[in-house]
């Protein structure tokens, strides 16, 4: 049983190795730091050979398709190799496709779910192993609130999304006598340079979202960190199969 009563000790992660997916920029790279901070060492991956520029004596980088099984299982093995243990394991990598559902090709429809939810089924089937082996641990999928609301444009992201969100409930019924958890965090709109990428008007239309949300804003990579960080931790030890939900109040409405 963890014990609570020291606040800061509950948040520590120092021994703990991470394994985190996407890690290059974004809510990865706030994910990646963040845990850091807090002691972990991380094997980080990414889809860009950016990545590497990452690599230091306690964050290890591997550069492919988070889909790839292959990817996975050298992911696992690298954190066996070079840090003992794995404990944490991050599904963040994952893609975005904004069309209306007539324009939407099957080829790109297979493409989002290969990538946002196939990607975090193999990496937690890679990893559940080596994560036994070491006593049990913590997985956070990072979703999105479409995979629990519907907006226009989102056939195949919401989707997939919502495959991912479903697959940690399994893993939590599934594993939860094996001493590993396994979560779910559902951010709405948040300040990414990927999200500019697939609004048209870039920045000024990201902002205008902000209006959407009760608490006036867009999020910041870093508070949906915060949440995966938390359920990530010991703090979290009695919480697994949930849902939470980092959107601003977007989905109290």
């Amino acid at each position: 049983m963890t014990n609570l009563s020291n606040a800061a000790s509950a948040y520590d992660l120092t021994g703990k190795v991470a394994l985190v997916t996407g890690a290059r920029r974004g809510i990865g790279r706030a994910v990646l730091d963040l845990l850091r901070a807090r002691g972990a060492r991380i094997v980080a991956s990414d889809l860009s050979d950016e990545v590497r520029s990452l690599e230091s004596a306690d964050i290890a980088t591997l550069v492919g398709d988070v889909s790839d099984e292959e990817l996975a299982r050298r992911s696992v093995d690298l954190a066996r190799e070079r840090f003992g243990r794995l404990d944490i394991v991050v599904c963040n990598a994952g893609r975005t496709l904004n069309k209306p559902l007539s324009e939407t090709s099957v080829e790109e429809y297979d493409r989002i779910f290969q990538i946002n939810a196939r990607g975090a089924f193999v990496t937690i089937r890679a990893a559940v192993a080596l994560m036994e082996e070491g006593g049990g641990g913590a997985v956070v999928i990072n979703s999105s609130l479409s995979a629990m609301t519907a907006f226009p444009t989102q056939a195949a992201y919401a989707s997939s999304k919502a495959a991912s969100a479903q697959l940690a409930r399994i893993v939590a019924v599934e594993y939860g006598r094996r001493g590993i958890r396994c979560n779910v965090v559902l951010p709405g709109v948040i300040d990414t340079d990927i999200m500019e990428g697939v609004v048209e008007n870039g920045r000024e239309m990201l902002r205008s979202f902000g209006d959407a949300h009760p608490v006036g804003r867009i999020g910041r990579p870093e508070e949906v960190a915060e949440a995966i960080a938390f359920l990530a931790s010991p703090a979290s030890s009695f919480i697994t199969g949930a849902q939470l939900f980092v959107d601003g109040g977007y989905t109290a409405q």
